[in-house]
Protein backbone atom coordinates (compact mmCIF):
# COMPACT_ATOMS: atom_id res chain seq x y z
CA UNK A 1 0.00 0.00 0.00
CA UNK A 2 2.90 2.08 -0.86
CA UNK A 3 0.61 4.83 -3.27
CA UNK A 4 -1.70 7.78 -2.03
CA UNK A 5 -3.36 10.69 -3.45
CA UNK A 6 -1.60 14.06 -2.32
CA UNK A 7 -3.86 17.37 -3.65
CA UNK A 8 -5.00 15.29 -6.94
CA UNK A 9 -2.00 13.38 -7.75
CA UNK A 10 -1.41 9.84 -7.35
CA UNK A 11 2.09 9.32 -6.21
CA UNK A 12 4.35 7.52 -4.20
CA UNK A 13 4.13 7.52 -0.02
CA UNK A 14 7.82 8.51 0.63
CA UNK A 15 7.42 11.26 -2.21
CA UNK A 16 4.59 13.40 -0.09
CA UNK A 17 6.24 16.17 2.15
CA UNK A 18 3.70 17.71 4.21
CA UNK A 19 4.81 21.33 5.44
CA UNK A 20 5.54 21.66 9.65
CA UNK A 21 3.27 24.50 9.36
CA UNK A 22 0.46 22.97 7.88
CA UNK A 23 -2.93 23.85 9.89
CA UNK A 24 -3.84 20.09 10.20
CA UNK A 25 -0.61 19.25 11.84
CA UNK A 26 -0.19 22.43 14.07
CA UNK A 27 -4.58 22.92 15.04
CA UNK A 28 -6.38 20.06 13.59
CA UNK A 29 -7.93 22.48 11.10
CA UNK A 30 -8.96 19.93 8.85
CA UNK A 31 -11.72 17.34 8.61
CA UNK A 32 -11.71 12.86 7.33
CA UNK A 33 -13.55 10.12 6.08
CA UNK A 34 -13.05 6.62 6.17
CA UNK A 35 -14.49 4.31 3.82
CA UNK A 36 -14.84 0.52 3.88
CA UNK A 37 -13.56 -1.70 0.75
CA UNK A 38 -14.82 -4.91 0.05
CA UNK A 39 -14.17 -6.99 -3.00
CA UNK A 40 -12.31 -3.86 -4.23
CA UNK A 41 -15.46 -1.83 -4.60
CA UNK A 42 -16.28 1.66 -2.30
CA UNK A 43 -19.30 0.63 0.26
CA UNK A 44 -21.50 3.24 0.35
CA UNK A 45 -19.28 5.96 -1.46
CA UNK A 46 -21.83 8.58 -1.92
CA UNK A 47 -22.92 8.48 1.72
CA UNK A 48 -19.34 8.79 2.71
CA UNK A 49 -18.10 11.64 0.24
CA UNK A 50 -21.21 13.65 0.74
CA UNK A 51 -20.30 14.11 4.75
CA UNK A 52 -16.78 14.64 3.77
CA UNK A 53 -17.81 17.67 1.70
CA UNK A 54 -20.32 18.72 4.47
CA UNK A 55 -18.29 18.49 7.25
CA UNK A 56 -15.79 20.55 5.03
CA UNK A 57 -18.26 23.08 4.54
CA UNK A 58 -19.20 23.41 8.37
CA UNK A 59 -15.34 24.78 9.00
CA UNK A 60 -15.09 26.55 5.57
CA UNK A 61 -12.82 24.52 3.45
CA UNK A 62 -13.46 24.09 -0.23
CA UNK A 63 -13.01 20.44 -1.27
CA UNK A 64 -10.20 20.80 -4.78
CA UNK A 65 -12.76 17.98 -6.30
CA UNK A 66 -16.06 17.80 -7.19
CA UNK A 67 -17.49 14.18 -5.52
CA UNK A 68 -17.32 12.31 -8.77
CA UNK A 69 -13.92 13.40 -9.24
CA UNK A 70 -12.72 12.43 -5.82
CA UNK A 71 -14.42 8.98 -6.46
CA UNK A 72 -12.58 8.15 -9.63
CA UNK A 73 -9.44 9.24 -8.03
CA UNK A 74 -10.38 6.67 -5.06
CA UNK A 75 -11.03 4.19 -7.60
CA UNK A 76 -7.82 4.59 -8.99
CA UNK A 77 -6.22 4.42 -5.98
CA UNK A 78 -7.64 1.58 -5.03
CA UNK A 79 -6.86 -0.09 -8.39
CA UNK A 80 -2.92 0.74 -8.26
CA UNK A 81 -2.78 -0.78 -4.73
CA UNK A 82 -4.54 -4.19 -5.83
CA UNK A 83 -6.87 -3.74 -3.03
CA UNK A 84 -9.53 -6.11 -2.20
CA UNK A 85 -10.61 -5.52 1.39
CA UNK A 86 -9.41 -2.66 3.57
CA UNK A 87 -10.31 0.84 3.96
CA UNK A 88 -9.14 4.27 2.52
CA UNK A 89 -8.79 6.95 4.42
CA UNK A 90 -8.74 10.93 3.35
CA UNK A 91 -7.84 13.97 5.13
CA UNK A 92 -8.16 17.68 4.08
CA UNK A 93 -6.66 20.49 5.79
CA UNK A 94 -6.99 23.93 5.28
CA UNK A 95 -3.19 24.20 4.14
CA UNK A 96 0.05 25.64 5.50
CA UNK A 97 0.50 29.02 6.36
CA UNK A 98 2.27 31.08 9.09
CA UNK A 99 0.77 30.01 12.88
CA UNK A 100 -1.95 32.20 13.66
CA UNK A 101 -5.46 30.95 15.29
CA UNK A 102 -7.58 32.92 12.73
CA UNK A 103 -7.89 31.84 9.14
CA UNK A 104 -4.83 32.81 6.65
CA UNK A 105 -5.24 36.37 5.36
CA UNK A 106 -3.77 35.13 2.24
CA UNK A 107 -4.86 32.61 -0.38
CA UNK A 108 -3.83 29.12 1.01
CA UNK A 109 -4.61 25.47 -0.93
CA UNK A 110 -5.72 23.09 1.01
CA UNK A 111 -3.88 19.76 1.18
CA UNK A 112 -5.61 16.37 0.20
CA UNK A 113 -4.44 13.00 1.13
CA UNK A 114 -5.91 9.75 0.80
CA UNK A 115 -4.34 6.53 1.70
CA UNK A 116 -5.32 2.64 1.55
CA UNK A 117 -4.85 -0.06 4.29
CA UNK A 118 -5.86 -3.46 3.76
CA UNK A 119 -8.12 -5.42 6.32
CA UNK A 120 -8.35 -8.86 5.57
CA UNK A 121 -12.33 -10.01 5.39
CA UNK A 122 -12.68 -12.67 8.35
CA UNK A 123 -16.16 -13.85 6.98
CA UNK A 124 -17.77 -14.50 10.21
CA UNK A 125 -20.31 -12.42 12.01
CA UNK A 126 -19.10 -10.94 15.01
CA UNK A 127 -19.34 -12.10 18.28
CA UNK A 128 -20.59 -9.81 21.47
CA UNK A 129 -17.45 -7.35 22.98
CA UNK A 130 -17.53 -5.80 26.35
CA UNK A 131 -17.37 -2.01 26.76
CA UNK A 132 -16.92 0.39 29.40
CA UNK A 133 -18.77 4.21 30.45
CA UNK A 134 -17.46 7.44 30.74
CA UNK A 135 -17.97 11.19 30.14
CA UNK A 136 -18.25 12.70 26.90
CA UNK A 137 -15.96 15.59 27.67
CA UNK A 138 -15.86 16.40 23.70
CA UNK A 139 -16.60 19.85 22.22
CA UNK A 140 -20.20 20.36 20.86
CA UNK A 141 -19.93 20.19 17.19
CA UNK A 142 -19.31 16.22 17.24
CA UNK A 143 -21.58 16.00 14.19
CA UNK A 144 -18.50 17.16 11.92
CA UNK A 145 -16.30 15.03 11.23
CA UNK A 146 -13.07 16.99 12.18
CA UNK A 147 -9.52 15.97 13.27
CA UNK A 148 -9.85 17.33 16.98
CA UNK A 149 -10.21 13.14 17.89
CA UNK A 150 -8.05 14.01 21.63
CA UNK A 151 -11.13 13.27 23.82
CA UNK A 152 -11.88 10.25 21.77
CA UNK A 153 -8.72 8.96 21.62
CA UNK A 154 -8.54 8.93 25.82
CA UNK A 155 -12.21 7.48 26.11
CA UNK A 156 -10.57 4.54 23.87
CA UNK A 157 -7.47 4.10 25.48
CA UNK A 158 -9.48 3.81 28.63
CA UNK A 159 -11.80 1.28 27.28
CA UNK A 160 -8.58 -0.50 25.69
CA UNK A 161 -6.67 -0.45 29.44
CA UNK A 162 -9.84 -1.86 31.02
CA UNK A 163 -9.92 -5.03 28.49
CA UNK A 164 -13.00 -3.46 26.42
CA UNK A 165 -13.43 -2.91 22.73
CA UNK A 166 -15.96 0.60 22.98
CA UNK A 167 -15.99 3.34 25.68
CA UNK A 168 -19.75 4.46 25.93
CA UNK A 169 -19.84 8.07 25.94
CA UNK A 170 -22.24 10.36 27.97
CA UNK A 171 -23.67 13.30 29.06
CA UNK A 172 -25.02 13.94 32.51
CA UNK A 173 -26.67 10.27 31.77
CA UNK A 174 -27.04 10.73 28.66
CA UNK A 175 -26.11 8.56 26.26
CA UNK A 176 -24.46 9.69 23.13
CA UNK A 177 -22.41 7.45 21.30
CA UNK A 178 -19.06 5.18 21.20
CA UNK A 179 -15.19 6.86 21.34
CA UNK A 180 -15.49 5.72 17.56
CA UNK A 181 -18.93 4.29 16.83
CA UNK A 182 -22.50 5.19 17.25
CA UNK A 183 -24.59 3.18 19.95
CA UNK A 184 -28.26 1.60 19.77
CA UNK A 185 -30.23 0.14 21.85
CA UNK A 186 -32.72 -2.98 21.28
CA UNK A 187 -36.32 -2.20 23.84
CA UNK A 188 -39.62 -4.59 23.24
CA UNK A 189 -38.30 -5.10 19.61
CA UNK A 190 -37.49 -1.60 18.49
CA UNK A 191 -34.45 0.09 17.56
CA UNK A 192 -33.61 3.01 19.67
CA UNK A 193 -30.70 5.73 18.97
CA UNK A 194 -29.27 9.16 19.89
CA UNK A 195 -30.89 11.74 16.72
CA UNK A 196 -28.36 12.83 14.56
CA UNK A 197 -27.96 16.53 16.09
CA UNK A 198 -24.39 17.99 17.12
CA UNK A 199 -24.21 15.59 19.94
CA UNK A 200 -22.51 12.75 17.85
CA UNK A 201 -21.25 11.68 14.36
CA UNK A 202 -24.17 10.84 12.02
CA UNK A 203 -22.17 7.93 11.00
CA UNK A 204 -22.68 5.95 7.69
CA UNK A 205 -22.44 2.14 9.25
CA UNK A 206 -25.69 3.93 11.54
CA UNK A 207 -27.71 5.80 8.53
CA UNK A 208 -27.60 2.47 6.66
CA UNK A 209 -28.38 0.47 9.35
CA UNK A 210 -31.68 2.62 10.01
CA UNK A 211 -32.62 2.30 6.13
CA UNK A 212 -32.50 -1.59 6.32
CA UNK A 213 -34.40 -1.38 9.48
CA UNK A 214 -37.35 0.46 7.43
CA UNK A 215 -37.12 -1.96 4.42
CA UNK A 216 -37.17 -4.73 6.90
CA UNK A 217 -39.72 -3.27 9.28
CA UNK A 218 -38.21 -3.07 12.29
CA UNK A 219 -39.60 -0.17 14.18
CA UNK A 220 -37.22 2.60 15.18
CA UNK A 221 -37.15 5.50 17.43
CA UNK A 222 -34.74 8.32 17.48
CA UNK A 223 -34.34 9.65 20.72
CA UNK A 224 -31.78 10.11 23.65
CA UNK A 225 -31.63 7.16 26.04
CA UNK A 226 -29.84 7.29 29.73
CA UNK A 227 -27.53 4.68 31.24
CA UNK A 228 -30.35 3.54 32.82
CA UNK A 229 -31.93 2.59 29.84
CA UNK A 230 -29.21 0.93 27.91
CA UNK A 231 -28.61 -1.29 31.06
CA UNK A 232 -32.13 -2.68 31.19
CA UNK A 233 -32.14 -2.90 27.48
CA UNK A 234 -32.80 -6.21 25.53
CA UNK A 235 -30.10 -5.77 23.14
CA UNK A 236 -27.51 -3.16 22.97
CA UNK A 237 -24.94 -2.75 19.83
CA UNK A 238 -22.64 -0.44 17.75
CA UNK A 239 -21.70 0.73 14.36
CA UNK A 240 -19.24 2.19 12.52
CA UNK A 241 -17.01 1.34 9.08
CA UNK A 242 -14.76 -0.46 10.94
CA UNK A 243 -16.97 -2.71 13.14
CA UNK A 244 -20.22 -2.59 11.28
CA UNK A 245 -22.83 -4.35 13.26
CA UNK A 246 -21.28 -5.35 16.40
CA UNK A 247 -23.42 -6.33 19.74
CA UNK A 248 -22.50 -5.29 22.78
CA UNK A 249 -22.79 -7.59 25.84
CA UNK A 250 -21.43 -6.62 28.65
CA UNK A 251 -20.57 -2.65 30.16
CA UNK A 252 -18.95 -1.48 33.13
CA UNK A 253 -19.35 -5.54 34.11
CA UNK A 254 -23.23 -5.36 33.37
CA UNK A 255 -24.02 -8.33 31.17
CA UNK A 256 -26.42 -7.98 28.25
CA UNK A 257 -28.87 -10.11 26.72
CA UNK A 258 -27.02 -12.85 29.28
CA UNK A 259 -23.83 -12.27 27.24
CA UNK A 260 -25.42 -13.39 24.06
CA UNK A 261 -26.16 -11.58 20.40
CA UNK A 262 -29.84 -10.74 20.49
CA UNK A 263 -32.08 -11.63 17.55
CA UNK A 264 -32.44 -7.83 16.04
CA UNK A 265 -28.67 -7.70 16.30
CA UNK A 266 -28.21 -10.93 14.46
CA UNK A 267 -31.13 -10.09 11.74
CA UNK A 268 -28.90 -6.60 11.84
CA UNK A 269 -25.90 -8.20 11.04
CA UNK A 270 -27.10 -10.63 7.93
CA UNK A 271 -29.02 -7.55 6.39
CA UNK A 272 -25.98 -5.50 6.81
CA UNK A 273 -24.17 -7.93 4.82
CA UNK A 274 -26.83 -8.60 1.91
CA UNK A 275 -26.16 -4.76 1.76
CA UNK A 276 -22.41 -5.42 0.90
CA UNK A 277 -23.05 -7.72 -1.58
CA UNK A 278 -25.61 -5.89 -3.18
CA UNK A 279 -23.24 -2.80 -3.57
CA UNK A 280 -20.12 -4.65 -3.74
CA UNK A 281 -20.75 -8.33 -4.74
CA UNK A 282 -20.44 -11.52 -2.90
CA UNK A 283 -18.27 -12.24 -0.17
CA UNK A 284 -15.96 -14.63 0.51
CA UNK A 285 -13.50 -14.90 3.44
Amino acid sequence: MGNLIFNGELITRSAVQIDVEDRGYQFGDGVYEVIRIYNGQLFASEMHLKRLFESAKFIRIKVPFTLDELKAKLEALIVKDGLTFGIVYMQLTRGASPRNHAFPTEEVEPVFVAYTKEIPYAGEVKPGVKALLTDDVRWLRCNIKSLNLLGNILAKQEAVEAGCAEAVLHRDGIVTEGSSSNVSIIVDGTLKTHPANNLILNGITRQVMLQLCQANGIPVVEEAFSIADMLAADEVLYTSTGVEVTPIVSIDGKTINDGQTGPITRQLQVYFREEIERQCGMLKA
